[in-house]
Order: C-alpha cells, then sequence, then structure tokens
C-alpha cells in the first residue's frame, strides 16, 4: 500500500490532518476499530478558545500557564491560544452543530470550567466530541482522496538509512485476515491518543493504549513529562458503568461535590472550591475517601432546575438515568479514574518529532502546552491547530519519491501460533492494577519502586513472547502499555518534588526550577536517560 501520507489513528487531531491535506495529497487513515471508537468521540466538555470580548488571549494564556503549575512552554501556550478562534472558525464552517446562545457575541454558548476565569468553552450540550466527530468523519468519508482502513491495529513504524535516518511507513495487522501489511508512505503521522488503559480505572476507550508513544520510543524519538497523568475527578460510580466520565462543564454550572452526609468538601481544600483545576479537585476526592472509608463522593447538580440540566446535560442525565439516577432530583456517585495523558512524543509546533518523516499530533504527543497539569478543554483545542500546522508542515516538505527502495515485508518465518493466550490476559491485568496501586494520584518512592521492579520483569516477559508468537491485538496493546507504564515510571522516579499531577509524599514540596523530564533512547545499554533539555514550541 502506498500513500503520500499515512495517519495511524481517526480522533480529531488526525482528522484534522487528513482534511487540510486531502485535496491534494492521497491519505490513509488507519483506526484499531470504527473511525468513531475513540477519546475524541467521549469528549462532553468542549474546546477552549478566546470567543468574546471580555476574554482575552493574555487571559487565556495565564490560565493555562497557572494550570499547568511551571511546566508550560509558553512560547508553544501562546501560539495555539493566538490559533484558537481560526480553528474553531474552521469548525464553524464544517457545519459542527454548537449549542447557540443568541445572546452572545459569536451566537454561541460559553460555558466555564474548573481552573478558567472566563467562559470560553464553546460546546455542543455535553457531547461536544461526538458532534465535531461525527461532522468531520462524514467528510472524510466522502473525500475522494482518504482511504479508511477500519480495523487495523499499528505495529512499529519503518526506520530506513544508517546516519540520515528517515520514517518510511509502517506495518500494521488487518484484525480482520490476521494479515500484515506494509504501508509505504513519506510522512506518517501518531494520532493515537493517551495511555489511560494502562490504569485499572479510567475514562478513556478501550483504544487508549499508548501505541503512538511506544511506537515513537521504539523508533529512538524523545518523550517527555510522562510522570503527568491528568485523573479526572468525576467518573460515574456504579458497577455497571464503564469509563463514563461526568464533564466538568457540571462543576462549571454549579455542580458541588459533597460527602455521603452532604456536607460541602471542597472549600476547606482550595478557595476555588468546585472550580479549583483537576488535580486539586483529583486529590481532595482521594483524600477524602481514604479519610472517611467510604467507596465515593457525590456531585449534586439537582439544585438547578430540571429544564437547565434537560438543556445542558441530555447526555449525562440520560446515561445516569440507565442506572437508575435522577441527576434533577439528587447527586452523582463519583470516584477519580484516568483521563488525560500530559506527556508524550516531544514535538516542534508542527508536530514533527525527533525522526525525519514522522509527526505526533493530539494526546500522543508533547508540544508543551499542558505542563504538569492540563487545562480542561485545551486538548481539543491543540489537536485543532497543531493538527492544521502538522498538514502545513508536511505540505511544505514535499513529496519527492524518486529513489525509494522497497520496503521489507513483515517477517514471519520465525514464529508460531501462540498455546497459552491466558499469559497475555494475565500480565495485561497485572500491569493495570500495579500502576493504579503504586503509581497512581498520590506516590512514594517505595510504590514507584516497586512498581519499577514489576515492570522490568513484566516487559522481559511480554518481549520475549512477542519475539516468539504471531502478533494480535491484545499482544500489540500489551506490548505497547508495558512501554508506556515504564517511561511513566521512570519520570516519575526522576522528579523529586510535588508539581501539578504528580504529587509524592516524601517530596511534597515544588523546587524552585521547573524542568520537564524528558526520556531519551539509550541503544547501548537499553536503558532511560533524563536530560535538563528544553522541548516544545522552542525545541
Amino acid at each position: 500500500m502506498k500513500f503520500d501520507v499515512a495517519i495511524v489513528g481517526s480522533g480529531l487531531a488526525g482528522l484534522s490532518v487528513a482534511l487540510n491535506l486531502a485535496d491534494t495529497r492521497r491519505v490513509v487513515i488507519l483506526a484499531k476499530r470504527s473511525m468513531m471508537d475513540g477519546a475524541s468521540d467521549r469528549a462532553q466538555g468542549g474546546i477552549a478558545a478566546v470567543l468574546d470580548s471580555a476574554d482575552s488571549v493574555e487571559n487565556h494564556v495565564h490560565d493555562t500557564l497557572t494550570a499547568g503549575g511551571g511546566l508550560c512552554d509558553e512560547g508553544a501556550t501562546r501560539y495555539i491560544v493566538e490559533h484558537g478562534r481560526e480553528a474553531i472558525d474552521w469548525l464553524i464552517a464544517q457545519d459542527v452543530p454548537f449549542t447557540k446562545d443568541d445572546a452572545a457575541e459569536l451566537g454561541f454558548h460559553l460555558t466555564r470550567e474548573g481552573g478558567h476565569s472566563h467562559r470560553r468553552i464553546i460546546h455542543a450540550a455535553d457531547a461536544t466530541g461526538h458532534a465535531v466527530l461525527q461532522t468531520l468523519s462524514e467528510r472524510v468519508r466522502r473525500h475522494p482522496n482518504i482511504t479508511i482502513l477500519e480495523d487495523y491495529q499499528a505495529i512499529d513504524v519503518i526506520v530506513s538509512g544508517n546516519r540520515n535516518q528517515r520514517c518510511r511507513g509502517l506495518y500494521a495487522l488487518d484484525l480482520a485476515s490476521g494479515r500484515i501489511v506494509t504501508i509505504d508512505a513519506p510522512h506518517t503521522v501518531l494520532a493515537t491518543g493517551g495511555a489511560g488503559k494502562v490504569y485499572l480505572y479510567t475514562t478513556n476507550p478501550d483504544t487508549s493504549t499508548g501505541d503512538g508513544i511506544a511506537m515513537a520510543w521504539r523508533a529512538g524519538c524523545r518523550v517527555a513529562n510522562m510522570e503527568f497523568i491528568q485523573f479526572h475527578p468525576t467518573c460515574l460510580f456504579h458497577p455497571h458503568a464503564k469509563s463514563f466520565l461526568i464533564s466538568e462543564a457540571v462543576r462549571g454550572e454549579g455542580g458541588l461535590l459533597k460527602l455521603p452526609d452532604g456536607t460541602r468538601f471542597m472549600p476547606a481544600h482550595d478557595e476555588r472550591a468546585e472550580l479549583a483545576p483537576r488535580d486539586i479537585v483529583a486529590r481532595a476526592i482521594d483524600f477524602e475517601i481514604k479519610k472517611h472509608g467510604i467507596d465515593c463522593v457525590y456531585l449534586d447538580i439537582s439544585h438547578q432546575p430540571a429544564a437547565f440540566i434537560e438543556e445542558h446535560f441530555p447526555t449525562i442525565l440520560a446515561r445516569c438515568r440507565e442506572f437508575g439516577i435522577d441527576i434533577t432530583t439528587g447527586p452523582i456517585p463519583v470516584v477519580p479514574a484516568a483521563h488525560y495523558t500530559c506527556g508524550g512524543v516531544i514535538t516542534d509546533l508542527a508536530g514533527r518529532t525527533d525522526l525525519a518523516g514522522l509527526y505526533a499530533v493530539g494526546e500522543a504527543s508533547y508540544t508543551g502546552l499542558h505542563g504538569a497539569n492540563r487545562l480542561a478543554s485545551n486538548s481539543l483545542l491543540e489537536c485543532l491547530v497543531i493538527g492544521r500546522a502538522a498538514a502545513g508542515a508536511i505540505e511544505h516538505e514535499g513529496f519527492d519519491a524518486t529513489g525509494r527502495t522497497p520496503l521489507p515485508d513483515w517477517d514471519e518465518s520465525r514464529v508460531s501460533d501462540s498455546d497459552e493466550e491466558v499469559v497475555v490476559a494475565h500480565n495485561w491485568d497485572e500491569l493495570r492494577r500495579l500502576m493504579w496501586n503504586y503509581v497512581g494520584i498520590v506516590r512514594t518512592d517505595k510504590r514507584l519502586e516497586r512498581a519499577q521492579h514489576r515492570l522490568t520483569l513484566l516487559r522481559d516477559e511480554i518481549h520475549e513472547y512477542y519475539a516468539n508468537f504471531r502478533v494480535s491485538r491484545d499482544l500489540l496493546e500489551l506490548r505497547n502499555l508495558v512501554d508506556v507504564a515504564s517511561l511513566i515510571v521512570e519520570s516519575a522516579r526522576s522528579r523529586h518534588e510535588s508539581r501539578g499531577l504528580h504529587y509524592s509524599r516524601d517530596w511534597p514540596n515544588p523546587l524552585p526550577k521547573a524542568l520537564p523530564s524528558v526520556l531519551t533512547p539509550e541503544r547501548v545499554r537499553n536503558r532511560y536517560v533524563r536530560t535538563p533539555q528544553t522541548v516544545g514550541g522552542k525545541r
């Protein structure tokens, strides 16, 4: 298969790149499952951008830097925020059905979320991601220059050359047939999302297994700030509810966090109470749950009129009703869950990685925007702005195919069918439990040391299994998860402070100077090295 651009991932970041290139280039999009089965489709709250004269770029930049705990790259932050309005205008031009408000300047309703000083979140009720993705995916499906390969799992990128190495495409597993295909493309874009499934409890879909981060790392690219995993404070707590988050916007519209006896507790943890950034709210909930020995806390929006709740939160209302919870008359049981990977593959502001021909956009990347804690609703904005910039960089570099040698096919001559699939299932479960128990919201040196020791054994076991048996989706995802888990633990062990989403009991105070945790592949010794480099927009 030969294309001009291969995009791994069908979320907002990947579709943004595809639609900005497809008029002149042949593009292929690989989706592990269906086009809509990813994290973008689940995004409820909205997209942050300066869309009102009462707000300003400076306000948005300030809020982002404050939430980021001193680790945001200011140049990257400013670039992305400054391009926010044109990104929203592009979506409006694509006919995304944002919630309207005739009294607003732009004609669309803007909400406010934790950490934001102004109302600047444009949304489509409480299912923004679904509305955006549905609109763009329909355009992608109709475009004659875009090929869609659903149920295709990327395995690894293909690197050619000795001194001047370049990404030439990738290998992928056709999940329907079990056949491994070679995709030849001078430009490959990793838009695979985050790694929430590395934890036992997560708001992420099953596809969020850190594939792009692991693939780029194995190809020799640096990664940064992997210790900063954002735990969403409010995931629905119910034995039959899987990975359903309760939007930040519920607190933005007056929702109150309470103990089982109805007592509010957030004012005792932060002066911003329920509107504090997510890391503070998640730690507060974790503290109260452990202090009182309870299973969950409660988020109460029932004091708002029922009509208001039905208009602004129809998806949450309907989903909760499926489990016998009426949010118009009573509170919602909630717990924290792994939600967003703030670190990722180091890129510049056009998505370029350390490897020529390889790009990363969206949650798989690290531009420097999110720092030590992502500000709510900045992630979809980053997908749009960097996705468009990556398309421009790819177009600028060109597509000279002269002298391209054929790529080698995948070699299965020395592997066989697995006779013990239970090994994969067992290791998958053990990995996610040890990450939840040892590398969760609150960390200690001893927990991290235990996690690293067990992960070393798991990595060796999984990589030996990978070397000897034919690949499957579960095996490929497990291989990626154990690599990403190792990066998270190594980054966390190197940070001798508490900052943003990384809270350590052994190092409770922040250091005077904030530095990103940059991990560089060290091929000779096969270990990780932390180097205090400038990353993101000033790479």
